[in-house]
């Protein structure tokens, strides 16, 4: 029926809203999904500090309601986060007698790039637990990522979004109770590998270099609070959420590969690590499907290498109903 769409919509608005809005996170994606055949569009800004000059990525993703259940991402993003190539100070060596010994270095920070497609990233998202009360829900949803990119990283941490392509997958718990809400994700990130032909620094031959970058565990963890309204009386009302969000990752050791031979390394972000990071944010909803988030993220236990902070971040979306016609 014509009509069928319409009541969808007038559902969304009604009941939606009030009850999901304070789990709408900027950063984590939450264990709801997105309703069956609404389309979202959303863009991402992410800026920090690198010694002096700024490191940005701009990101869009469009977002899809596949079931009721099942929920689809689709993101592509530039960045001046790398160069077309590994760093040339990436690699050192010594000599010993006639011997010559290579090895990774840590290389220069501060170094201007240009600015890259970094490629695509794909999200699905499953929600197969829902245990809805007046006022509150539990949900859990399964989900998986694939990411095709082809930038030069030279870092051990894995980023399916901006830095290395691959595959991964985890399970995301939410729990809203009246104007709270909280959320923990985690996951296991498979990262593919990088390859490259490098000039010899001593002068021979170019040499097949590859770099395999660590596994990673990711923990996430998200709160949510909605300051106003208290109470709906129109749902045209502006909405006002405030967040606090942790995101955390343990990741292996890379190891480069050059000519075949696997070089030891003296590069402090190609080592194994773990951090956690806060992210305190803000979020306002206008006319129930517009929305408009701002975060800022510090260094809370250890440090990721392959970004600085504080990091801001901004993100605008909007979702999109159709109505079908009979």
């Amino acid at each position: 029926m014509k009509y069928k769409s319409v009541l969808i919509y007038i559902f969304l608005l009604t009941v939606v809203k009030p009850c999901v809005s304070q789990e709408l996170f900027p950063l984590n994606e939450p264990a709801s999904s997105v309703p069956k055949n609404v389309l979202g569009l959303r863009v991402l800004n992410q800026n920090y500090k690198e010694v002096n000059l700024t490191r940005s990525m701009y990101a869009i993703r469009a977002m899809y309601g596949v079931t009721s259940k099942l929920s689809v991402l689709l993101t592509g993003s530039i960045s001046n986060h790398h160069d077309r190539k590994l760093p040339p100070d990436l690699i050192n060596h010594t000599h010993t007698g006639n011997q010559t010994n290579y090895y990774t270095q840590s290389p220069k920070r501060g170094v201007n790039y240009p600015y890259l497609f970094s490629g695509v990233h794909l999200y699905a998202k499953y929600r197969f637990v829902s245990i809805d009360k007046k006022n509150s829900h539990f949900r859990i949803a399964g989900y998986g990522e694939w990411s095709k990119l082809a930038v030069a990283h030279d870092e051990a941490e894995p980023n399916l979004m901006d830095d290395t392509g691959g595959y991964g997958y985890g399970v995301i718990a939410t729990f809203l109770k009246n104007r709270f809400a909280v959320s923990f994700t985690s996951g296991l990130i498979k990262p593919d590998s990088y390859s490259e032909t490098q000039t010899d620094i001593t002068g021979g031959p170019d040499l097949p270099t590859t770099i395999y970058f660590g596994d990673a565990v990711r923990y996430d963890l998200s709160f949510g609070y909605r300051l106003a309204p208290e109470h709906y009386t129109d749902y045209d009302q502006p909405n006002w959420n405030v967040y606090l969000e942790f995101r955390g990752k343990k990741y292996d050791a890379a190891r480069v590969i050059q000519n075949g031979v696997e070089l030891a390394s003296n590069s402090i972000p190609l080592a194994a690590s773990s951090y956690i990071e806060v992210h305190p944010g803000i979020q306002r909803i206008a006319k129930s499907n517009f929305r408009i988030d701002f975060s800022v993220g510090f260094a809370l236990i250890g440090n990721s290498y392959v970004r600085f902070t504080p990091i801001w971040e901004l993100g605008v979306q909007r979702y999109f109903y159709r109505v079908k016609k009979s």
